[in-house]
């Protein structure tokens, strides 16, 4: 597994919110570049030997719809590479025959190696083909979805996926190049969207306009969504969930989930006024990375750490 390819953040503190148990059974949602994965493989190596138990004791499933993310596996008795979407969680569950698992893992940050790579299109820092999918089997790319999304729709991305307030004028400026020229670099893109951004916010806006086409190309809210009620199904009661998030979308829907059992935030009670929610917060507030993670990695900066219990 290359740690070249990502750096794991908040690497402790995540995994320990998974409460490793011997002979139990995981799931790491985001492979990336191997780094949680690798940490829950540890742990439970360690349970297993101080236990006095088999190797074979506990396993641990990894999903990443990447194929790039795939190279970075290491055979291990006690693990499995799933090459697929997480919003699949529970269908891959059901053809492994797992009927519960004591912890779902889910670092929802982009890895490194996407916005490294020159190729792909993640990143305002190279000239590239607007492709941004994770998957490269198929689907829509990004230039797909700026040259044919009709003008609303592209300012509804811009501006709940990537909160820009001036989401209208970015779609229509986008409409009138797109008459003339196709958008299909990144390089295209930045001479049409740079104007609206002022020198000093310029890279957090181009950040923000970026990641909400990267959302759109990508169904990562649609995906999110089918991933935190697979998790919640198929936990165990004590088993535990750990999700790190970057934004406030992500966030809230995590948030949402742990307190009141849905996506949505609504909060259901029972006959005698108690609220109905088959999780359990184990930190009220999100744990953040320290300052030195922080300066070290600065990808971790705006991460967000929430932990929860099935009850």
């Amino acid at each position: 597994m290359n740690e070249v390819y990502h750096i794991p953040v908040l690497l402790k503190e995540s995994v320990d919110g998974l409460d490793i148990k011997q002979g139990g059974v995981y799931v790491d949602v985001t492979f990336g570049g191997g780094g949680h994965s690798r940490e829950i493989l540890r742990r439970l190596e360690e349970a297993a030997h101080n236990a006095g138990g088999s190797n074979a004791d506990g396993h641990l499933y990894s999903f990443d719809q990447d194929e790039d993310a795939e190279r970075n596996v290491e055979p291990s008795s006690r693990f499995t590479f799933v090459r697929s979407n997480f919003r699949y969680l529970k269908n891959w569950m059901r053809y492994y025959e797992v009927d519960g698992v004591d912890g779902v893992l889910a670092d929802l940050g982009v890895s490194s190696h996407h916005f490294d790579d020159e190729t792909r299109g993640f990143s305002f820092r190279y000239d590239a083909p607007l492709d941004m999918r994770m998957n490269k089997r198929g689907g829509q790319t990004a230039a797909d979805v700026l040259n044919n999304y009709e003008e609303r729709a592209l300012a509804d991305i811009f501006y709940i996926y990537g909160e820009l307030s001036n989401a209208r004028q970015i779609a229509s400026a986008v409409v009138r190049y797109r008459a003339k020229a196709q958008i299909n670099t990144t390089q295209d893109f930045l001479a049409v969207v740079q104007p609206f951004f002022k020198r000093e916010r310029e890279k957090k806006d181009m950040a923000k306009l970026f990641q909400a086409l990267r959302i759109e190309v990508n169904h990562e809210m649609e995906a999110l969504r089918e991933m935190l009620m697979s998790a919640v199904e198929i936990l165990k009661p004590g088993g535990r969930l750990s999700v790190i998030t970057y934004h406030s979308l992500e966030d809230r829907m995590v948030k949402n989930i742990i307190k009141t059992g849905n996506i949505e935030g609504k909060r259901e009670v029972d006959f005698f006024g108690k609220a109905e929610t088959p999780l359990r917060a184990i930190n009220n507030k999100p744990v953040v990375p320290s300052a030195d993670e922080q300066q070290s990695n600065p990808r971790s900066r705006s991460a967000k750490l929430r932990v929860a219990e099935k009850i």
